[in-house]
């Protein structure tokens, strides 16, 4: 067996101590640290860290003989003169290397901003960049092209308690988290530059593939050396076919996937020769203003490319007087009759403009489309396809991706949930491709001024007002072609700020159209928006614990609601399970005593995770349940507020949390039905701060599930729906129970605002024996049996063009 490996993960100098070096990582438990400056003994000071990784409990138990530690290294002042620091391992008999930098390297790194990159990515002229800054002053980045020229790049700073956690010194250490996504980028690199006064740190992203791979082929290099003076030649050997294996099974470049699933010319042939029993007219509305001719001409061809022929093409140009279109219009209005356009005297804004298309439309259904981008050649097809198929059908909307200026590369799809109310009041993810029956369009009007940069955001939110969430229709197939450039708000989002303000405003309207008390901010990011709902009343809230024995979990998930909680109107139901310590019981005694929020209730049957919450919620005296694990710890203070804020509505049955690992990586970021088969957790293993697909991990959503180690429940839905099934003792109870809550009519809310630690259920052990595989297996075959149909259908939450494979949200495998 491999011997286990002590390295360092993460070294840096405290932040206002110039002299204190502290390095982080894996320790020989039996060893001494002893660290040199060259032949300098240096005073140093080790501690083991509280909080072992979660995902250590996965390794093998024999390797399991270190621990995670921090030592802090007292440095000289000045280290002119010295070479190079040394810490050692110190055993009674000999004495191993733990970590050595040149003292070069401290030098530079000393008084700067500490800067740590959890993503960087070049490709297709797009550059992505994530990651954390930190130093004693607050700290300003700015990109530079090759040339040292600024780049315009609207770079996001975000609060990063992780980081917060880390550097325990800094004592106001403000927005440490960034991210950039810069396209039409070119040359030879950026240079990314964090200030802090008149410090600066420099990080360079290089763009050609040839020193792209340099620099994954360094770091390649110094893990495998690493890994080989740890583990050896045959180990090493062994990691590098199974890399190489795990990367063959992973996701396909989309470059590669869309070509497999754009329909070939047979499946289009076929395509026009298919007679639907009902034809309806679509009507595109394009708005136009000093459109570049190359751009319009492609997306009228996009058009004539239709498999599908019963469509319209209604062009406003708002150009003004002397507009550059005019021929050009009139030149392709004389060669199709299904192309119209109506021009005017003055310059027009996005709303009026695309108002004015609207009215020259003579078709049953209204779709949108921007005047530089294409539509893939069965676009109509396809919805005229759904209307037939789901005759109800008054809106909808499909998946998109970009395409770049010159047409000829793909990228970033967007591949879409079903309808899905509280995403899209956290984000625009309908956007395009959108469709509308003529007769919701007479019920809400057109586009409205007032909302301009977001109109269309405005729109949306009051057309699916106005249908029934089963008159809404996703296909789940890329139709769209949003053309990128510059101008563009999604590429570009500082030149067009005063659109997401107008989205704010959107949703505040929504909400206020539909009597639901809320005000809404921006979200963490340019586009996303966070919603707070306003009580008129605190009602108590039933948390419901079950316990046995581990006291210290049960001591540390309390203690963390009592000294963090803004919210007080609470109640404990503590269900004792069967514990066998007389510890446990005498702290039960002390809890009631000292708490009188606190009410020991005593379960005497066998192990039914069911069951047990079950029997504590009858003891609830509370509108709301919140179900804990009793090794959670939440994070932050507004944690239930955030929870019961959805939950108070009156379509939400259940609302769930982001959970962490102790190691800061997601744990829980809510529940898709198929992954491994019947059901997992969205985004595991992901590092706190990424924010998934298309920001999926932060933002407000709905899902089929949640994880019951912390779901705020209403207690009437509870009730209502028979609480959680006790057929399920162990495994999918809380699966099952949100499936259940979502037939009677609710809503399952998943809300990243709400954030809590979990210790990864310490008290319930492995599948381990022959009883509890057989009972695992009998549960999985209730639940199959249970819910057959979204097993075979799919999550409607979760979009079937990506894997089950993985929980990342990646692409299915080809």
């Amino acid at each position: 067996m491999p011997k286990e490996i002590f390295e360092v993960v993460r070294e840096r100098f405290h932040l206002s101590d110039r002299t204190q070096y502290i390095v982080q990582g894996h320790w020989p438990k039996d060893a001494v640290m002893e660290a040199y400056l060259d032949q300098h003994k240096l005073k140093v000071s080790v501690k083991e860290n509280e909080n072992v990784s979660a995902l250590e409990r996965f390794k093998d138990p024999e390797k399991m003989q270190g621990i995670q530690i921090t030592a802090t290294v007292q440095i000289p002042e000045n280290l002119e003169g010295y070479h190079k620091l040394v810490i050692y391992e110190k055993f009674p008999d000999k004495k191993h290397v733990w970590f050595s930098i040149t003292a070069g390297e401290l030098d530079k790194k000393r008084d700067k901003p500490q800067v740590y990159f959890e993503e960087e990515s070049a490709e297709q002229g797009t550059v992505r960049i994530r990651g954390w800054a930190i130093a004693p002053k607050p700290v300003t980045v700015r990109i530079f092209d090759a040339d040292k020229k600024p780049v315009a790049a609207e770079i996001q700073r975000t609060d990063r308690v992780d980081v917060n956690q880390l550097f325990e010194e800094a004592q106001d250490p403000g927005k440490t988290g960034f991210f950039s996504e810069i396209t039409n980028v070119s040359g030879k690199c950026l240079y990314v530059v964090f200030y802090a006064g008149e410090k600066k740190t420099v990080h360079v992203v290089p763009l050609r593939k040839a020193d792209i791979l340099a620099k994954k082929l360094d770091k390649y290099v110094e893990k495998g050396i690493r890994y080989w003076k740890s583990q050896g030649a045959a180990a090493l050997a062994e990691k590098v076919v199974t890399k190489v294996k795990n990367v063959r099974q992973g996701p396909p470049s989309y470059q590669k996937w869309i070509r497999h699933h754009l329909p070939d010319r047979n499946e289009l042939e076929k395509q026009k020769k298919t007679s639907f029993g009902y034809r309806p007219k679509l009507s595109f509305v394009v708005p136009l203003y000093k459109t570049p001719e190359k751009y319009l001409r492609r997306l009228t061809e996009s058009f004539q490319e239709q498999t599908y022929s019963n469509w319209e093409l209604c062009f406003s140009d708002g150009s003004g007087a002397q507009s550059p279109l005019t021929e050009l219009l009139k030149e392709l209005t004389a060669k199709d009759n299904r192309i119209k356009y109506v021009s005017h005297e003055e310059p027009l804004q996005i709303s009026e403009n695309t108002n004015s298309a609207i009215e020259i439309a003579t078709g049953d259904f209204i779709a949108f489309a921007d005047h530089d981008d294409e539509l893939t050649p069965n676009a109509l097809f396809e919805c005229v396809k759904a209307i037939n198929e789901k005759p109800q059908t008054l809106v909808i909307y499909t998946d998109e991706d970009k395409m770049s200026m010159d047409g000829h590369k793909f990228f970033q799809p967007h591949f879409k949930p079903d309808y899905n109310p509280d995403l899209l009041c956290t984000v625009n993810y309908i956007c395009h491709l959108f469709v509308v029956s003529r007769k919701v369009i007479e019920k809400v009007g057109g586009l409205r001024s007032e909302f301009d940069g977001a109109q269309d955001y405005d729109f949306v939110l009051r057309c699916v007002e106005a249908v029934k969430d089963e008159e809404i229709c996703h296909i789940p197939k890329i139709l769209y072609h949003w053309r990128c450039h510059e101008d563009s708000t999604a590429e570009n989002p500082e030149s067009k700020l005063y659109a997401f303000e107008a989205g704010r405003r959107a949703v505040q309207a929504h909400y206020e159209r539909t009597g639901i008390h809320a005000e809404v901010f921006k979200g963490e990011y340019l586009g996303l928006y966070r919603t707070k709902f306003i009580r008129d009343h605190d009602p108590l809230i039933s948390i419901i614990i079950p316990n046995k024995d581990h006291i210290d979990d049960l001591k540390r998930c309390m203690e963390s609601i009592e000294q963090k909680s803004t919210y007080k109107n609470y109640e404990y139901i503590i269900v004792e399970n069967n514990s066998t310590d007389s510890a446990t019981f005498e702290y039960y005694k002390k809890l009631e005593a000292e708490n009188p929020k606190v009410h020991m209730v005593y379960w005497d049957g066998v192990f039914n995770y069911s069951a047990i919450n079950n029997y504590g919620a009858s003891f609830a005296k509370g509108e709301y349940l919140l179900l804990l694990n009793n090794d959670t710890e939440i994070i932050n203070p507004d944690c239930l507020e955030e929870l019961l804020g959805y939950c108070m509505r009156k379509d939400v049955g259940a609302v769930g949390a982001r959970l962490y690992y102790e190691d800061d990586t997601i744990q829980h970021a809510g529940v898709v039905i198929g992954f491994g088969g019947i059901a997992g957790h969205c985004f595991v293993q992901q590092k706190r701060g990424t924010t998934g697909y298309c920001h999926r991990i932060i933002c407000a959503q709905d899902y089929s599930a949640v994880t019951a180690a912390c779901m705020m429940v209403k207690k009437s839905a509870f009730d209502a729906v028979g609480g959680l099934s006790e057929e399920l003792a162990v495994a999918f109870n809380d699966i099952d129970f949100c499936m259940k809550l979502r037939k009677a009519g609710y809503l399952i809310v998943y809300n990243p605002y709400a954030e809590l630690y979990h210790y990864e259920s310490k008290s319930r052990g492995l599948e381990d024996t022959p009883e509890k595989v057989a009972r695992f297996n009998k549960e999985i075959a209730t639940f199959e049996k249970k819910w057959p149909e979204i097993l075979k259908n799919g999550d409607p939450y979760y979009n079937p063009n990506l894997t089950l494979k993985s929980q990342d949200f990646s692409l299915k495998r080809i």
